[in-house]
């Protein structure tokens, strides 16, 4: 068997920024665990597989550990290789997960925007467990369908946070979202998932569809800019649409 991948920087406005993603079209779907192990191989935050179906076009995503629900970074470099590489000449790529839905791309003014669901959260108890997780003390802390978010007091609180790898590797969650109010940027955050493979994921789109309901009612907006301060960066431009971002 001979397959393409292409590796594309996703959520980047120059080189070595954004996050890197693989992306495997396939004609049809191959062993799970055989994609695992393509994922585990290129050892990237995200590998997406996708097979082009009559409308929609099926897509999932593998961390080098795990299969996950969701992915927005390998999502977008899917589009993109599809756009680029692959011959699809529409306007909007109907993506579409049997663990998410649908999730379509559109290309518009020359940018790729997603169209996600936003995740359902709620605030919880401050746990010791919560508060050990990093080196900065939270003040607050809520739970979504797959991660923790904590909120801090500020943009370097997220900046030069140390996470407790361990600590997180071992809570009942894909892995916890840190975030503030930015200074030149609505909010500002980042992500670690060691319990998935990824120690800190570069820019993770999927952890915006909590970031981006919760600074929306936080800052009683709906349009919003976001940074995610790892050591690549990268930057997002947001809109809530009400059950969708």
């Amino acid at each position: 068997m001979k397959l393409n991948i292409y590796q594309v920087d996703a959520f980047a406005e120059s080189v070595f920024s954004g996050n890197p993603a693989a992306v495997c079209p396939l004609q049809e779907w191959i062993d799970a665990d055989l994609m695992q192990k393509i994922a585990a191989e290129n050892n990237l935050s995200e590998t997406a597989f996708y097979v082009r179906g009559s409308g929609k076009i099926e897509i999932r995503w593998f961390t080098p550990a795990i299969e996950v629900d969701l992915c927005g970074h390998a999502t977008l470099a899917a589009a993109f290789v599809l756009s680029r590489y692959e011959a699809f000449n529409e306007d909007v790529i109907n993506f579409y997960s049997s663990r998410s839905g649908n999730l379509p791309v559109t290309f518009r003014d020359g940018l790729f925007m997603l169209n996600f669901p936003t995740d359902k959260f709620e605030e919880i108890e401050l746990s010791d467990e919560l508060l050990s997780a990093t080196n900065k003390i939270p003040v607050s802390a809520y739970r979504g369908n797959t991660d923790y978010m904590l909120v801090f007091e500020n943009q370097d609180d997220i900046r030069t946070m140390q996470p407790n790898l361990p600590l997180i590797a071992g809570l009942k969650a894909r892995g916890i979202i840190v975030t503030a109010k930015g200074i030149h940027h609505d909010f500002v955050s980042r992500f670690f998932a060691p319990a998935a493979g990824v120690n800190e994921d570069p820019v993770c789109g999927s952890a915006h569809t909590t970031l981006i309901p919760y600074w929306a009612g936080r800052l009683n907006k709906n349009t919003l800019t976001a940074l995610q301060l790892s050591s690549r960066r990268g930057e997002l431009h947001c809109r809530l649409l009400n059950d969708r971002i």
